[in-house]
């Protein structure tokens, strides 16, 4: 694997490409309809299936994988015999968006006997594989190649990156448009899960906006910004997307709260990207339940103001 230094000299290359290969991708916009597709078959295995599909004893070694105390999901043994690196699914509300996620391999050098015969810079393979690795135009979704999901929370990324393409007809990424076109659309889907080889974790989404997704065109480079270990490099992130952001959310967000943004490409002509950014839920809050979300108090005081001015103005026609 090439380290964070070898990543930045790849970057705009890969991210080019794996922020999105709009430059063609746009030219298949005829004003399909927006008809979801099948979803995968996303049900807990049951005893049974989960017999049939047991990995084999050489697994860990062979794939490199450290089941839990608790071991994976049901869902993860199926899934691994298919592809080993598959980490996990992602399902966004009321969007096409439910998948199983993979993690990018690198860089893949010719010949490898997994990959193929092709070279690959980081973030590249899978722009046009799909999860079985087989060649697909829409790609898969996938995880930056730098990204870490382990058996708990200490061992996830402080940020997960996930690219996918904007395909015209919805599929992939291409969903996500709607919070762009729509600002309401954000309050009927503003819960992500990701469900990783091991466990269901749920996020809020806090903003979404507009991005160059060109190294030297901005200095937010979210894209090589997984770790956030540093008060600093995590209050830079969240200034970033805030700045830009299309959408005042309220949502509370502070250092120590674990992320997601989901990337995809939005005009090839400026190489921008549009970006969803979501925190993981903190304890007493519940995905689906917008009101058990934490706010900021500048945010809640706007709303009850709000409320207010709209009470007076409702009581002052009354009286006309």
């Amino acid at each position: 694997m090439m380290s964070k230094k070898a990543k930045t000299i790849t970057a705009c290359a890969a991210c080019a490409a794996a922020l999105g290969l709009g430059s063609y991708l746009f030219l298949f916009n005829k004003d399909k309809d927006d008809a979801p597709l099948p979803s995968e078959d996303t049900e807990t295995v049951t005893e049974a299936t989960e017999a049939a599909v047991e990995l084999p004893d050489d697994w860990a070694d062979k794939y490199g994988y450290t089941p839990s105390a608790t071991g994976m999901t049901g869902r993860a043994r199926s899934l691994l015999r298919i592809n080993k690196d598959i980490i996990g699914w992602v399902q966004l509300d009321n969007t096409q968006m439910d998948y199983p996620v993979v993690l990018d391999p690198g860089e893949v050098q010719e010949n490898d006997p997994y990959y193929g015969t092709e070279y690959y810079v980081p973030d590249s393979y899978y722009l046009d594989h799909d999860i079985d690795r087989s060649s697909r135009m829409e790609g898969a979704i996938f995880a930056d190649y730098c990204n870490v999901l382990g058996s708990d929370d200490t061992q996830l990324s402080d940020n997960m990156v996930l690219y996918g393409h904007a395909m015209w007809d919805g599929s992939m990424m291409g969903d996500l448009r709607k919070y762009r076109i729509n600002p309401e659309f954000y309050y009927t889907s503003p819960f992500v899960k990701l469900s990783t080889n091991y466990g269901d974790y749920d996020y809020v989404i806090f903003s979404y906006l507009i991005t160059p997704g060109s190294y030297n065109a901005t200095d937010f480079h979210y894209w090589q910004m997984e770790d956030l270990e540093k008060e600093e490099d995590f209050n830079f992130y969240i200034d970033n997307c805030k700045r830009s952001q299309l959408i005042d959310t309220g949502v509370d967000v502070k250092f120590g709260d674990k992320l997601m943004t989901l990337s995809t490409c939005y005009a090839d002509e400026d190489n921008s990207r549009f970006i969803v950014v979501a925190r993981k839920l903190r304890e007493g809050e519940v995905a689906g339940d917008l009101k058990t979300i934490k706010h900021t108090e500048a945010y809640d005081q706007a709303q009850k103001e709000k409320a207010e001015a709209e009470k007076a103005s409702d009581a002052a026609q009354a009286q006309q």
